[in-house]
């Protein structure tokens, strides 16, 4: 297993334990609107027999939706953190433990797997899902064009991949205090957190793997925090404080972070706190016969 790989489980392992939940309603109502995208075009279909592949699972609020919201549709979890999988499980199953019945049906639906999703892809049996859905999970994927690549092959013919993912403007507040305060200090700009692609290259990549009738949605939500601490804390808290800022030369991380928090709460200071964007994109493609 990669550096890189044992680092995001490890940070979505420790999250999974109540964190994530409390900091991530931005990616719940992504969930929410995710699968109500989904409504329509299963509608359309006949439900039963229907497989689904959930890649990133988390802790589940997007799983207990689909369960509930497509009553017939066989259900296949996925995630790279098996805290986040325990909590999955805790979330869909328990309130059908003490009722044998229910707890039988939800069995038969739902199957929870712990994998990387960019290996597992790569010998998963072709043609054996109907629908490939991904909730805030796809930033992560080292490998975009290539996993595309291999979810498309997994896709019967008709079937539809549909995922949310954030866009290249998610914390522009943070990255241009970033950026202001390395220039001020003489130094080359870092990168502190992900880098997010933009539909334009979401569009190419999909096109390279075989998709067609690729549709986006995009929304701009500003998020307001009491403090930049506080929304670091959050960001940490959902699991997402990975950087690609490398060991700094001519100036302190504290001094760093000081002075970034001046510059944030001076350009992006409201009263009772600070601004923080999320770029929300949502994406759908088809796979033809």
């Amino acid at each position: 297993m990669s550096t890189r790989i044992t680092a995001i489980q490890r940070q979505f392992n420790r999250s999974s334990s109540g964190s994530y939940d409390r900091h991530s309603r931005v990616q719940r109502s992504m969930a929410d609107r995710l699968a109500q995208s989904l409504t329509g075009w299963v509608g359309d279909r006949d439900a039963d027999g229907l497989n689904l592949l959930e890649i990133g699972c988390g802790t589940g609020a997007l799983t207990e939706i689909l369960l509930k919201e497509l009553s017939s549709v066989s259900i296949t979890a996925l995630d790279i953190a098996p805290e986040m999988i325990k909590a999955a499980e805790q979330r869909v199953l328990s309130s059908a433990v003490n009722d044998s019945e229910s707890y039988k049906s939800l069995s038969a639906r739902l199957q929870f797997l712990h994998a990387d999703v960019e290996v597992w892809a790569l010998d998963a049996p072709s043609n054996s899902f109907d629908l490939i859905v991904s909730n805030a999970c796809f930033q992560w994927l080292s490998n975009q064009g290539s996993t595309l690549g291999h979810l498309r092959r997994l896709l019967r013919p008709g079937g539809m991949l549909v995922f949310t993912t954030f866009g290249p403007d998610t914390f522009h507040e943070l990255h241009k205090s970033f950026h202001e305060v390395y220039r001020a200090s003489g130094m080359e700009p870092q990168r502190h957190g992900l880098s997010f692609q933009s539909t334009d290259q979401w569009k190419e990549w999909l096109k390279e793997a075989g998709f067609s009738n690729i549709q986006f949605e995009r929304e701009v939500r500003k998020e307001t925090y009491a403090s930049v601490r506080d929304f670091l804390f959050s960001v940490k808290g959902m699991g997402a404080s990975t950087s690609e800022a490398v060991a700094l030369h001519g100036i302190s991380t504290r001094r760093l972070f000081a002075k970034m928090y001046q510059e944030y709460e001076d350009k992006f200071g409201i009263q009772g706190g600070v601004v923080a964007s999320y770029d929300l994109l949502m994406i759908r493609a088809s796979a033809e016969g």
